[in-house]
C-alpha cells in the first residue's frame, strides 16, 4: 500500500467543522484492496502488543458519543475491520503513545477510485500527525506482508516532536483557559509567541510573559545582584552574598561568608549552573566552574536553611504557592541507586519532558557528580529508609515534585510576595524563597527570598504532585482581557462559485464607510485599510490569518474559496456573518470533489462556522444553497431575485429577514414591513441595472450588513459610492470606453458565470460583440463544452487564446474542445486562434469595428489592464 495524497487541516473543513486539526490521507491499498483485518491474523496478534494504547478509550463520555465506535481491540481485529480503519487507529495510537492524546477519526472508500481509502484522523502537533500517518501505513503494510516491524524509533521521533513543538504546560494552560472563554489563538510563525484574540484586540504571550510584561522588570529579574539590592533596600529578607569573577575572589568571599554556601550564575535561570550546600573548597571550585558555564560573573551566598517554596504572583496578587522537593529516591537496602530511579520512573504520572504531570528522573552527569560528593555511584545500594537527593535544585522539569501550600501561606508572606513582584516590576512573577515553614512570617524563620523569576513555570501549580491543583492561567486571562473587553473582531466571510469577490469588495467598502479599519482578502490579494499588501489568490486560511493577525484591523471581510477549504481548512473557527452566493458546476473532478452536491458540502462548511447569534446569508434561488439552512445553528437570512419567491414569503412570514429585487429596487423584508434600500440602477456596480449578477451581489452585501446592524441609509450611501474600476475591482467588469468601441475585462470562467455575463451582454447595445476567451485544462470536458457553448451563443466573433498554465491538458486538446463547444449552437461563428494572450489583445484592439463591444476574459489581469491603460494613453495622445 502507498500514500497517494496527504493534507493537513488547520481549521474547519469539509471533513469536520468541529475538529480543526486533522490529517487527511488517501491510501492506495493496492493488492490488499479486498482484504479486511480478519484475513490477516498478524494484525490481531501483534498490533495490541506493539501499541497498547490502541485500546485507549476517549477520556469523556461526550468524546465517546462523538466517536460512536469502541476502541480497536484484538477481538475487533479478528472479527474484521477495513484496513483504512486499522490505519486510522494505528496513527492515533502512535501519537497517544508519545503523549499526545488524540482520538477522533474516520475512514471510508474513495468513491471514484477503487482500492483507495480516505483516512482522516486528529493530530496535536502537525509534524507529529504527518509522521504518524506515514508510520501507520508502513506498520500496517509490514504486518500484512509478514515483514518484521520496529516502532521504537517512530515513538522516539514523535516524543521529540512533542517536546520541540507542542506548547509547554504553562503556555498550554493559558491557551486552554483562553479557548474556554471563546478567545481564539494563533501561534505566530517560526516562534513560540502565541497571539490571543484578533486584530486590534489581540494580546500576546510567550511562555508566561505577556503583552504587559515589563522589559525593565525582566532585566531586573535577570540580574540577581540588582534584584537582591532592590529587595534588600525595600526590607525584604535576602541572603548575604557577593559577586565574584575569579577563584581568588571566591576564596575571599568564603572567608567572609563561611560555609555552607551557594554558587550560581549572575544571569542564570531555572536553576542552571547553581550548586547548593557547598561545604569545602573543592566543592566551591566545582560550583564556581559550573556557574561560569552560564555567566562570567558568579554569585556566592550564604546557604539559607529551609524548604524550597515558589510563590506565584499575577497582576499584583498572590495566586498560588508550592513547596518544591528535588528529585530523590529512598533506599530499601536491596536496590542500587539506578534501580531505585527506575522504580520511581515507573510511576504512571512520570513521562518524557512535559508529557505528563511529572518528569522522569534522569541520572545525568550532574546527578553522578552529586553522588560522588556523598561517596556513592549509581551502583551503590542505599540503606533502608535513607533519602537521597539526586539534584541540587527542585525543578519539576528535572524530576522534582511539588506540593500545593497556597492555603497555608501566612498573610505576612502573601504581602511580601506581592511587594516583591511590584518592586521588580513584573505582571507575572515567580518568587523563590527558603524557609522552614511557609505558615510563619519569613522574618521570624530566618528565611530569605533567593530568586525572582520572569516567565515562571505554571506546571507545579496546575499539576502538583500533592495538594489542590490551581487554575493559575485564569488570572492571566483576567489581566489580559478584563471583564467587558473584547478579544475578537467582527468577521464577514463570503463563499460561492461566482460573485464572491465582488460581494467581498462591496462588503469591505460598506464596512469601511462606517469608519472601521478593514482587512479583506480576495482572489486578487490581501488588503489592509485599502492598501494591497499581497497579490495573487489570497482566499485560503493563511491569508485569513494574515488579516486576523494584523494589529491595526478591527473588522475582517474574507473571501473564502473552495481550494483553501480543501487544502488546509478555514483560517478561523467562527465568524459573525457568512454569505453564500451560489453553487454551480466548477472545479469538479479536482481534489476529490466530483459532483455539485459535493461542492455544496464544501461551501456549506462556511455557514456552519457562524456563531450562534450570527447570520448565514443564503441565496434562496439556489436549491443547494437554500438547503444549507437545515444544518445551521445560527440565524438565517435569505435573498432572491424573485420578489414572488415562495421561499422568501414563507421565511418572512415566520419572522425571518430577507432581501429581494422588486420593481427595480433592492428591498429588505423585516416582519411584515418592506424596507427599500435603493433602486439597483443607482449603484454603479450594476451598470444601470444591466449587470443583474451584480444586483444579486449588492443585495447579498446589503442584507449581510443590515443583519449585522448597519443602518439602511448608510448601506445605500456606501453602495452608491462603490465605483468599479481596474484599481478597485481588477478583472471584475472593468469597462474601457474608447472613441470607436468599448472593452470589458472580466473573470467569468465557468458556465454559470458566463450565463450571468450573457444576460448583461443581451441588455447591452453594440454593433458587433467579440469575446476573447480560453478554456481551462483542469475542468471536466463537459464543463468546458458547456462554457464554450454559451460563449458561442452570445458573441458574434470569438478570439480563442490559451492560458500560460494549461492545467493538465495540451494546447491542441483545449483548442479542439473549445472549438467544438463554440460551434454547438453557432456552427458558423468566426473563430480566430491566437495562442498568446497579449498577442490576442493586440489583434482585437487593432481590428475592432466601430460600435463594437469586446469582452476579454483574462488570465493575466495585471498585464491585460496595463495594456489597455497604455492603449488608452496612446489614443488620448493622438
Amino acid at each position: 500500500m502507498k500514500i497517494v495524497n496527504l493534507r493537513t487541516m488547520r481549521g474547519p473543513s469539509f471533513w469536520s467543522v468541529k475538529h480543526y486539526r486533522l490529517i487527511v490521507m488517501k491510501v492506495d491499498l493496492e493488492e490488499l484492496a479486498d482484504k479486511w483485518s480478519s484475513s490477516i491474523p498478524a494484525l490481531a496478534e501483534q498490533l495490541p502488543q506493539l501499541l497498547p494504547r490502541l485500546t485507549d478509550a476517549p477520556p469523556s463520555d461526550a468524546d465517546k458519543a462523538i466517536l460512536k465506535k469502541p476502541p480497536l481491540t484484538a477481538a475487533l481485529l479478528s472479527d474484521g475491520e477495513p484496513l483504512g480503519y486499522v490505519i486510522q487507529h494505528v496513527a492515533l495510537a502512535l501519537q497517544r503513545t508519545a503523549g499526545m492524546p488524540v482520538f477522533w477519526g474516520k475512514s471510508y472508500p474513495a468513491e471514484h477510485e477503487p482500492g483507495v481509502e480516505f483516512v482522516v484522523f486528529a493530530y496535536q502537533e502537525e509534524r507529529a500527525g504527518r509522521v504518524a500517518a506515514e508510520a501507520a501505513v508502513q506498520l500496517v503494510d509490514d504486518l500484512c506482508q509478514g515483514r518484521p516491524v520496529n516502532i521504537e524509533r517512530t515513538i522516539e521521533e514523535l516524543h521529540e516532536i512533542r517536546e520541540e513543538e507542542f506548547f509547554g504546560p504553562s503556555t498550554w494552560s493559558i491557551v486552554s483557559e483562553a479557548a474556554s472563554r471563546n478567545i481564539p489563538y494563533i501561534q505566530l510563525k517560526n516562534s513560540n509567541i502565541i497571539q490571543l484574540g484578533y486584530g486590534v484586540n489581540q494580546k500576546r504571550i510567550w511562555a508566561t510573559t505577556s503583552s504587559y510584561t515589563s522589559h525593565a522588570g525582566v532585566e531586573v529579574a535577570g540580574n540577581k545582584n540588582r534584584t537582591k539590592a532592590m529587595l534588600d533596600g525595600a526590607g525584604v529578607p535576602v541572603p548575604n552574598g557577593t559577586t565574584v569573577y575569579s577563584e581568588d575572589e571566591l576564596r575571599e568571599a568564603i572567608e567572609e561568608l563561611g560555609f555552607p554556601i551557594v554558587t550560581k550564575p549572575l544571569n542564570g535561570n531555572h536553576g542552571r549552573g547553581a550548586t547548593i550546600g557547598i561545604k569545602s573548597w573543592a566543592e566551591a571550585v566545582d560550583g564556581f566552574q559550573a556557574a561560569r558555564e552560564h555567566s562570567r560573573a558568579v554569585i556566592v551566598e550564604q546557604l539559607v536553611q529551609g524548604h524550597d517554596f515558589r510563590m506565584l504572583v499575577v497582576n499584583g496578587k498572590l495566586i498560588a504557592a508550592a513547596k518544591r522537593t528535588p528529585a530523590a529516591v529512598t533506599g530499601d537496602g536491596q536496590h542500587t541507586v539506578q534501580e531505585l530511579i527506575d522504580l520511581v520512573n515507573q510511576d504512571p504520572r512520570r513521562g518524557v519532558g512535559h508529557e505528563k504531570v511529572l518528569t522522569s528522573i534522569k541520572a545525568d552527569q550532574h546527578t553522578q557528580d552529586l553522588l560522588l560528593t556523598h561517596g556513592l555511584t549509581l551502583e551503590s545500594v542505599l540503606p533502608e529508609g535513607q533519602e537521597l537527593y539526586l539534584k541540587t535544585t527542585a525543578n519539576i522539569s528535572t524530576g522534582g515534585t511539588a506540593t500545593d501550600v497556597t492555603d497555608l501561606v501566612h498573610p505576612y508572606n502573601v504581602l511580601m510576595a506581592e511587594r516583591v513582584a511590584g518592586i521588580v516590576g513584573l505582571d507575572i512573577c515567580g518568587i523563590d524563597l527558603l524557609t522552614s515553614d511557609i505558615a510563619i512570617p519569613l522574618n521570624e524563620t530566618r528565611g530569605a527570598v533567593i530568586e525572582v523569576n520572569a516567565a515562571p513555570g505554571f506546571r507545579m501549580h496546575i499539576s502538583p504532585t500533592q495538594g489542590l491543583a490551581r487554575n493559575v492561567a485564569a488570572p492571566v486571562i483576567d489581566m489580559l482581557f478584563p471583564a467587558g473587553s473584547k478579544a475578537r473582531i467582527p468577521i464577514f466571510a463570503v463563499t460561492g462559485t461566482n460573485g464572491k469577490t465582488t460581494t467581498t469588495l462591496l462588503l469591505a467598502h460598506i464596512v469601511a464607510s462606517k469608519g472601521y479599519k478593514v482587512g479583506h482578502t480576495t482572489t486578487n490579494g490581501i488588503y489592509i485599510q485599502g492598501v494591497q499588501l499581497q497579490s495573487g489568490d489570497c482566499t485560503g486560511g493563511q491569508s485569513a490569518e494574515f488579516v486576523l493577525k494584523d494589529p491595526t484591523v478591527n473588522f475582517a471581510v474574507l473571501e473564502t474559496a473552495r481550494g483553501g477549504m480543501l487544502r488546509s481548512g478555514l483560517g478561523f473557527h467562527t465568524c459573525d456573518v457568512a454569505v453564500v452566493t451560489n453553487v454551480a458546476a466548477d472545479h469538479l473532478g479536482l481534489r476529490d470533489i466530483y459532483t455539485v452536491e459535493d461542492m455544496a458540502a464544501v461551501k456549506g462548511v462556511l455557514p456552519r462556522t457562524v456563531r450562534k447569534n450570527g447570520w448565514a446569508v443564503l441565496n434562496a434561488d439556489d436549491d443547494l444553497v437554500y438547503a444549507m439552512r437545515e444544518k445551521l445553528d445560527c440565524r438565517v437570512a435569505l435573498f432572491s431575485m424573485d420578489e414572488h419567491s415562495p421561499r422568501i414569503r414563507e421565511h418572512a412570514e415566520h419572522g425571518g429577514l430577507a432581501a429581494v429585487y422588486e420593481e427595480g429596487y433592492i428591498s429588505i423584508y423585516k416582519n411584515s414591513y418592506k424596507l427599500r434600500i435603493d433602486r439597483a440602477a443607482e449603484f454603479p456596480v450594476t451598470f444601470g441595472g444591466r449587470a443583474t449578477f451584480n444586483i444579486e451581489n449588492a443585495m447579498a452585501a446589503a442584507l449581510a450588513c443590515y443583519c449585522y446592524g448597519f443602518d439602511k441609509d448608510e448601506i445605500k450611501q456606501a453602495l452608491r459610492t462603490f465605483v468599479p474600476s481596474s484599481v478597485k475591482t481588477p478583472g471584475r467588469m472593468n469597462v474601457y470606453k474608447f472613441p470607436q468601441f468599448e472593452v470589458i475585462v472580466d473573470y467569468a470562467h465557468n458556465a454559470h458565470g458566463m450565463e450571468k455575463f450573457a444576460q448583461f451582454l443581451d441588455a447591452t447595445e453594440a454593433t458587433h460583440k467579440v469575446g476573447v476567451i480560453s478554456g481551462l485544462g483542469d475542468r471536466r470536458d463537459e464543463d468546458t463544452l458547456a462554457f464554450a457553448r454559451i460563449v458561442g451563443r452570445v458573441f458574434d466573433e470569438v478570439i480563442l487564446r490559451q492560458d500560460r498554465d494549461l492545467r493538465g491538458k495540451t494546447a491542441q486538446e483545449l483548442k479542439d474542445l473549445m472549438t467544438e463547444g463554440l460551434r454547438l449552437d453557432a456552427p458558423d461563428i468566426p473563430i480566430t486562434y491566437i495562442e498568446n494572450e497579449m498577442d490576442a489583445m493586440d489583434h482585437v484592439l487593432q481590428t475592432a469595428r466601430p460600435g463594437s463591444l469586446i469582452a476579454m476574459f483574462t488570465e493575466d489581469i495585471k498585464s491585460t489592464l496595463q495594456k489597455l491603460d497604455e492603449f488608452e494613453s496612446l489614443i488620448s495622445a493622438d
